[in-house]
């Protein structure tokens, strides 16, 4: 008897390793390689991330096409499109949803009229993963498996490829695309300078430097007299803005 159940633990406990390694492989991690896929896009085949080559790219997922909060998000982004091309970032929408849905509904946004703004123009591709490649890949999936439609998700990677930002919001919550922009801006920066952002960055504010390790290398920063840092205690040094 003792070896049957043995065996029959071992076998358990096999099996969830097995869960857990499947898990971990989807999951979006915050420095991970993004992963590649090919896909058919409302602009043509897409070969990701090779034909953004040196860009930002913006990863941007929703549950279907011709539902409300997914419409005012895709009009949101047309009216912030050249702001993201001016950051050097690539806009891809993708869902679950055939490439005749994503064509037709393009149209109709197009042809929505709004008296005290220009006609909407949607100048990114809308991906078509009808087999859920992309969104298995991507950890865009439901947990109810039943369920095909991708979660209302964002990921942000950057040129080398890395993934930055992972965003989920629920079905019923329109995202924020200013937020989104800002958190571009904001990683930009914290790129090009070697800094961080407080709470709330907007451009133009002053940024955080890394922390000193110990008081004593604090007193060193203010030994220095730099007029571009101030501190608000110890361990939380400013950078103005230029």
């Amino acid at each position: 008897m003792k070896p049957r159940i043995f065996l029959t633990l071992t076998l358990m406990l096999t099996v969830v390793a097995l869960n857990a390694q499947t898990v971990n492989k989807n999951q979006i991690r915050i420095g991970m390689n993004a992963p590649e896929f090919f896909a058919p896009s409302t602009q043509g085949e897409i070969n990701f991330p090779a034909d953004y080559y040196n860009k930002w790219k913006v990863l941007f997922s929703h549950p279907a096409d011709f539902t409300p909060v997914c419409t005012s998000e895709i009009i949101a982004l047309a009216d912030k499109q050249e702001e993201f091309k001016y950051l050097n970032a690539a806009l891809i929408v993708l869902s679950t949803d055939g490439l005749n849905s994503h064509i037709e509904w393009v149209k109709s946004i197009e042809g929505i009229s709004r008296a005290d703004k220009p006609a909407i123009k949607i100048n990114f591709p809308l991906v078509a993963d009808v087999d859920l490649k992309v969104v298995r890949k991507y950890n865009m999936m439901h947990q109810d498996t039943n369920n095909r439609e991708s979660v209302r998700s964002v990921v942000i990677i950057d040129p080398d490829n890395k993934v930055r930002t992972f965003f989920v919001y629920p079905d019923n919550i329109g995202r924020n695309i200013d937020e989104i922009l800002r958190t571009l801006k904001a990683l930009q920066m914290a790129d090009k300078e070697n800094v961080l952002t407080p709470a709330n960055w907007q451009i133009g504010k002053d940024v955080l430097i890394h922390a000193p390790k110990t008081m004593k290398e604090s007193e060193k920063l203010k030994l220095q007299n730099n007029p571009d840092l101030y501190s608000q205690t110890w361990y939380m040094w400013y950078k103005k803005s230029k």
